[in-house]
């Protein structure tokens, strides 16, 4: 005890000893507007902050929850897991990295797919895990996208998938970089199939992902504010010498230039995807092209 805690009388050591302290996790600040929102409002408002709209990111199952009808999601193709057939090996080893990756996300790899329903309307649905390797493609990614694609031509039903993603998984090499084509052509028989796909481009979609299977979207729909492109705004920046204009390579900036159709606010996705896949799938069913 120092020597001002003996002359302290009880009560005020009491006060000192008692301080109560706040648990953590319990608020979240915006990375927008810096904002500090309890965590539970900010949950409840699909990670969304309600002062300036910024989208936060969410994980695949979450948005699963939102997106599709509870009572018919059911996961699919759960049996595809990643194998290090390079046996890779940085500061570690790329399967020691996958374990590891493996027990904190709860997740066998990048991508979750599943056979449901939005608001009654039948579709197979595909979500990045952006915490698992920063929603990379590697051959799990590809062969499961390829898989739900032949899914969505057998039922006859149409595809949706949500990007988040950095790109293509660098620990996989070319077959990494073989599943841009490989994706690509899957979609080209979908295409072929008269079968819609809607892509849903979030922050951040780049590299790989959005020079394939994010940007040929019969319909191309992004987040607000999401950052989607092939290289990042800085090595632009580096590699041409110049300052790239304000908002270069956001949702909205792409819009203007025509690269997506339209941005969607998450609170409304759900009921206007809905509207789109049942617009489509009835204009394929009287016979009209999409």
């Amino acid at each position: 005890m120092s020597w001002l805690d003996k002359i302290l009388p009880s009560r005020i050591r009491a006060n000192k000893d008692n301080k109560a302290s706040v648990p953590e996790g319990l608020w979240h600040k915006c990375a927008s507007c810096e904002t500090v929102i309890y965590r539970a409002e900010f949950e409840k408002n699909l990670n969304v902050c309600p002062k300036c709209n910024h989208h936060g990111r969410l994980s695949a199952r979450k948005r699963a929850d939102v997106i599709l009808d509870s009572d018919s999601k059911l996961e699919i193709l759960t049996d595809i897991k990643p194998v290090d057939m390079l046996n890779f090996k940085d500061k570690d080893k790329y399967k020691d990295k996958l374990t590891a990756t493996q027990k904190k996300t709860g997740e066998t790899d990048a991508l979750v797919v599943y056979e449901g329903k939005i608001n009654s309307v039948p579709v197979i649905a595909c979500f990045f895990e952006y915490s698992f390797f920063g929603g990379s493609m590697g051959s799990v990614v590809g062969e499961k996208f390829s898989k739900a694609i032949n899914r969505c031509i057998d039922d006859s039903i149409a595809l949706l998938c949500f990007s988040a993603s950095g790109g293509a998984r660098m620990q996989e090499s070319l077959f990494s970089l073989f599943q841009m084509a490989k994706t690509s052509s899957s979609l080209n028989k979908l295409s072929e199939s008269r079968l819609p796909y809607i892509s849903v481009l979030t922050d951040p979609t780049m590299g790989g992902v959005s020079a394939s299977l994010a940007m040929l979207g019969d319909i191309n729909i992004a987040e607000p504010n999401a950052l989607i492109g092939f290289a990042g705004p800085r090595v632009i920046e580096q590699t041409v010498g110049e300052k790239l204009p304000n908002g270069f390579q956001r949702s909205e900036f792409l819009q203007d230039h025509g690269a997506i159709d339209f941005i969607l606010n998450r609170s409304e996705q759900k009921n206007k995807l809905s509207e789109i896949i049942r617009l489509l799938m009835s204009n394929l069913n009287e016979g009209k092209t999409i």
